[in-house]
């Protein structure tokens, strides 16, 4: 989220990355610049920070230098069920530092969203068929960025068994009901966000409180620069089955309660 957001995946995750020997990490990036969006540049920023993969969302474009750079860098991901003739791709295969074939896909919920995008469930249905967990891939990622709760959940149940992880992204608040679904998918309903806590969902506060208080804007939202927390959450899967044995929820620097699979 915003600078802070970018700030503290640069300065952590280099370090996460070798302490808790991660083989894949995938960062959502979708509100990275500026809050609307991710550009190019702050791409570039966040996989040289060690990112494998990004994923994008409703504010996907946002940013309209990414409607080219997503054809030429294959490692971000946009919304498989975003608009007909968007750029880039919903879902990738890719290989980890081991060599494990990983599926990546993100998919939009439509409850309470601003538009009506096609149905997310059939799109990951098949997705999930063509690469099948535990044959064609070792493990699969499915990022379910949406506003309810209840659709998030749905999600992770409807893939229990056949994606490794089922992530919420979206709202910006961490959930705390990190588990393994009873078929092995691991689950969270939000990884919350890499940003300053210290705000209104990672804008500064005397805007959006006028607005609540008042129902009138005055200025625009700007993101808070505060130190910030970096979110997310902690997976590790079987390498024959693809599913989960171990889901953690991660907190690391500014003002929430820390948490991770180890302390740093």
């Amino acid at each position: 989220m915003g600078r802070a957001g970018r700030r503290a995946v640069v300065e952590n995750l280099p370090k996460l990355r070798e302490a808790w020997r991660l083989d894949f990490v995938v960062v959502n990036g979708e509100n990275a610049s500026n809050g609307m969006g991710l550009s190019a540049e702050h791409a570039k920023v966040l996989l040289d920070a060690g990112a494998d993969c990004l994923t994008l969302g409703d504010h996907a474009f946002d940013q309209k230098d990414m409607l080219q750079f997503i054809e030429r860098e294959p490692r971000i991901i946009r919304p498989l069920n975003f608009a007909k003739g968007a750029p880039g791709r919903g879902h990738r295969v890719f290989s980890d530092r081991r060599g494990r074939k990983i599926l990546v896909t993100q998919v939009l919920g439509n409850v309470f969203m601003k538009r009506a995008f096609d149905d997310p469930f059939s799109a990951v249905d098949t997705v999930l068929r063509q690469h099948v967990l535990g044959g064609a891939v070792q493990a699969a990622l499915v990022d379910m960025h949406c506003e309810a709760t209840s659709e998030k959940m749905g999600m992770g149940h409807y893939c229990d068994g056949r994606a490794s992880v089922v992530v919420g992204t979206h709202t910006h608040v961490p959930t705390g009901d990190a588990q393994i679904l009873p078929a092995g998918t691991a689950y969270l309903t939000d990884a919350g966000m890499c940003g300053d806590y210290n705000s209104v969902i990672g804008m500064e506060k005397a805007e959006p409180m006028r607005r609540f208080v008042t129902g009138m804007p005055k200025s625009r939202f700007t993101p808070a620069l505060g130190e910030a927390t970096l979110s997310g959450v902690y997976v590790e899967t079987d390498d024959r089955t693809g599913k989960a044995t171990l889901v953690k929820m991660v907190r690391h620097g500014g003002r929430l309660e820390q948490a991770g699979p180890a302390p740093v």
